[in-house]
């Protein structure tokens, strides 16, 4: 069954009838024109149909769906989707025709099945997502043809799924600014696109040095930034910034909107957004934050730092903040950005909050530790 004869795409379906796909397309406006649905899991079938119509592309939903006759194990075993995934590559070389393959996901995160239907295929996308956000992110995982480090943003419409021309205003859209959010606005780079996003944390004392130890240790939890990451940074701010009681306080950290933070520019932005929560001091609202920080404290040059001040001065924000290194005097003038440089996070805070950050207690001759000033909280 399908839309017409000769189409140009053959969408070849084992979850869904004819009628559920037609019904869909219907109620999200789309063309039929050019396509050709086929309900079927027997992929020696779709290749036959494949070869009366002579699409100029194919899709399969899904290949943990379809079997061969003659491959042994049930549909979306390890024989089946690797057997089936030979048999879609041999068609697509016979016919000079790309293939789309659609599979399902584990909880993880990974493709279900055998690593080999990645090694067979040229590109690997990922759609990402929660269920309860309207943002989709399609990124790339492999790609024999170019980067993967390129990012799609989407949004999910009553039409259907839209481009987002302008990730750092759908991001930063909902900002709101009040005394009692700690929020820290920071630019990433995927690839060669940079937006913008809104990172705030929450400390939120667990105990008093009077009180004794906790039964429990303090919680750490991270939404769309590495657990690892957050541990780190946290070790980094107790230990050359604020006061070791830090250790006292469960931290929260949230990436607004529903994106995942693999970029290590965006450190100084959460570090800040936890001083200023653990201070109770709120950060300038026409500020921005990248950079990278280290184990010492210190603030490591990140990548594309020109593109990054851009899109801030686009997005409105006047100062930014970032790494000393590498750091031309010149930077953010073109941009009409005012950019304050900082060799460690101790400066970032003193900067950005006006606290002064403590002091590394000094070492006498006999190795005792003379007394430091604490951070004033």
């Amino acid at each position: 069954a399908g839309a017409g004869a000769g189409a140009s795409v053959l969408y070849a379906s084992g979850e869904e009838s004819v009628e559920q796909l037609a019904s869909r397309a219907e109620r999200l406006g789309v063309n039929a024109e050019g396509v050709m649905v086929y309900s079927a899991t027997r992929l020696e079938a779709i290749l036959a149909a494949v070869v009366r119509e002579r699409p100029a592309a194919l899709v399969v939903d899904s290949i943990q769906t379809v079997f061969l006759e003659d491959a042994t194990g049930s549909p979306g075993s390890t024989s089946q989707v690797r057997e089936c995934a030979t048999a879609l590559l041999h068609a697509a070389k016979t016919a000079g025709m790309p293939v789309f393959i659609i599979g399902h996901v584990t909880k993880s995160g990974d493709i279900a099945g055998p690593r080999v239907l990645e090694h067979i295929v040229d590109v690997v996308l990922y759609m990402e997502g929660d269920a309860d956000r309207a943002v989709r992110v399609l990124r790339g995982h492999k790609n024999r043809y170019g980067s993967v480090d390129e990012v799609g943003v989407f949004e999910m419409a009553d039409s259907g799924l839209k481009p987002v021309p302008s990730p750092s205003a759908l991001f930063m859209g909902e900002r709101v600014l009040t005394a009692d959010v700690s929020s820290a606005p920071t630019v990433t780079v995927q690839g060669s696109r940079p937006f913008m996003l809104e990172v705030q944390a929450l400390c939120s004392e667990r105990y008093s040095p009077e009180q004794g130890a906790p039964p429990t240790p303090a919680v750490r939890t991270a939404v769309g930034f590495k657990p690892e990451r957050l541990q780190l940074l946290l070790a980094v701010l107790a230990k050359f910034c604020l006061s070791a009681r830090l250790h006292q306080h469960d931290v929260f950290v949230n990436i607004v909107g529903g994106m995942k933070l693999e970029d290590p520019s965006t450190d100084v932005a959460v570090a800040l957004a936890i001083a200023s929560s653990f201070a109770e001091r709120p950060l300038p609202a026409d500020m921005a934050f990248f950079g990278e920080v280290g184990l010492g404290g210190e603030l490591r040059p990140v990548a594309q730092s020109e593109r990054r001040l851009a899109e801030a001065a686009t997005m409105g924000f006047k100062r930014v903040i970032m790494p000393r290194s590498s750091a031309s005097p010149e930077l953010g003038k073109k941009q009409g950005v005012e950019v304050v440089l900082c060799a460690t996070l101790a400066d970032a805070i003193r900067e950005a909050l006006g606290v002064e950050p403590k002091r590394r207690a000094a070492r006498g001759a006999d190795g005792s530790a003379r007394r430091g000033r604490g951070a004033a909280r």
